[in-house]
């Protein structure tokens, strides 16, 4: 069901070639009323129709027309994804989506017993923003956990929003109403971490006057999330190990197991398969908690998303008591350009710092050069710098002119200064250059030939 004609030809005919016999409704009502016919194997909806929201009590329709759902819609967020997977729908394929994969889903759905169950709850807020594909990718992982207590490890540079996203799926799933309990591994000294995990009893050690509850059980019912779990000593991940064999742990100084009722989600910067290599971590803990894996993107992967993420951060101060502030186009641009190693982190901290920096009600392309050039940052290395300055090319009115031959004259650009740099530190021997470039002397030749070189005169040999 779609009301764009466009859209809806497209499906239709991708359907129909698969041996689908395929009806269609542009409003709400009409699929409604058609399904309310019966005889109908699948349901393929959009969200938003001229007459309402294609979600709404969209689980209890297909239950009593015994007919799964696929979800189509450009409202390509988190909050969208969840609704979707909370409404029993089969699948969910935000726009623009693969025809392949939409045709894939439909066989799939229509081979497939669907046991479909009322929604729950209505989620709201959800914390993560941006619509590019990396986070739709992310968005649907997450909304697939919403219905079990799978063990999640969640893996990603540093500022990607690890944390956000473990949040995420605690408030989607079963145990939102439960607390969720964040302990980061790298804060807390190794010989408190067992002590802080699991609790302890009084007089289990020296100085020990009272009974402590662990964060396994702050965490009864809910979810416990391990930030930085590379981390974790290696005496403590064999205790771990443990309770994710049995389901029970005990306190420090007891030997009375309790029941581990929590849902574990961990998360991790750094690269686990290295540090099973050096015997840093265990790898039969890496496959207990590696169930589900979620890759966060960095922000380079996902720059589409920055313009969305600086007005929320923009809005976000203003509800901090910082003063309001909007963003001009041309700043908003140098700001997509820009590398952010620290990632989403990072640009959050330097959207506030324009707020507080900047003296007008707009932030304009003098006051973020401003908060740059007082930026404070560790100096990039040379690879980041490199791509920061291609960035900066890319928005120039160059590239803008260039465009359908972007490569071609990317290359222009470079390859002067890159053949009057090798060239000089090998005294204009054209043999000794080729090799540093890696490329064929004749080749090498034929290039200097078509740049514009600066040189006048080179060896030959």
């Amino acid at each position: 069901m779609e009301d764009d004609a466009a859209v809806s030809l497209v499906v239709r005919t991708a359907l129909e070639a698969e041996g689908f016999d395929v009806q269609c409704a542009a409003t709400l009502a009409a699929r409604n009323s058609r399904l309310a016919e019966g005889g109908i194997d699948l349901l393929v909806t959009d969200v938003v129709l001229p007459d309402g929201d294609g979600l709404d009590g969209l689980a209890e329709l297909a239950a009593r027309a015994n007919c799964p759902a696929i979800v189509l819609s450009a409202q390509n967020t988190l909050h969208t994804a969840v609704r979707s997977t909370q409404e029993a729908a089969f699948e969910y394929l935000p726009k623009p989506f693969d025809l392949a994969e939409l045709v894939r889903a439909a066989n799939a759905a229509t081979r497939r017993d669907q046991t479909i169950a009322s929604a729950d709850a209505e989620h709201g807020g959800a914390p993560l923003v941006g619509r590019s594909p990396p986070m739709q990718t992310v968005y649907r992982t997450i909304a697939r956990l919403g219905g079990n207590d799978l063990t999640v490890l969640i893996s990603g540079a540093s500022g990607t929003g690890k944390e956000l996203a473990a949040r995420a799926i605690h408030d989607a799933s079963q145990r939102s109403h439960r607390p969720f309990v964040a302990l980061n591994m790298a804060a807390i000294p190794r010989e408190l971490i067992e002590t802080e995990l699991f609790g302890h009893e009084r007089g289990a050690f020296t100085g020990a006057q009272a009974s402590v509850p662990g964060r396994f059980h702050q965490a009864a019912g809910g979810t416990l999330f391990l930030d930085e779990i590379g981390d974790m000593p290696i005496e403590a991940q064999t205790r771990l190990l443990r309770v994710l064999q049995s389901g029970e742990y005990a306190p420090v100084g007891s030997a009375v197991p309790r029941r581990a009722d929590v849902r574990i989600i961990a998360a991790t910067h750094q690269p686990l398969d290295e540090l099973i290599a050096s015997g840093r971590f265990r790898q039969d803990l890496y496959y207990r908690l590696n169930v589900v894996p979620l890759l966060m993107p960095t922000l380079a992967e996902r720059t589409a998303d920055i313009a969305m993420l600086v007005r929320h951060f923009l809005a976000v101060a203003t509800d901090r008591g910082l003063p309001s502030k909007r963003i001009s186009a041309p700043a908003l641009k140098m700001l997509q350009l820009r590398e952010w190693p620290g990632n989403v982190r990072e640009l959050e901290n330097f959207v506030f710092r324009l707020c507080v920096l900047g003296s007008g009600d707009v932030i304009g392309r003098a006051e973020l050069e401003c908060a740059l050039g007082t930026a404070g940052s560790v100096a990039p290395d040379g690879g980041h710098a490199l791509r920061s300055a291609l960035r900066q090319w890319l928005g120039s009115d160059t590239a803008a002119a260039a465009d359908g031959d972007l490569y071609a004259a990317l290359v222009r650009e470079i390859e002067p200064t890159l053949f009057d740099h090798v060239l000089g530190e090998e005294a204009g021997n054209q043999l000794r250059a080729a090799d540093r470039l890696g490329i064929n002397r004749n080749t090498l030749r034929k290039r200097l030939s078509r740049s514009s070189f600066s040189r006048d005169t080179f060896e030959q040999c």
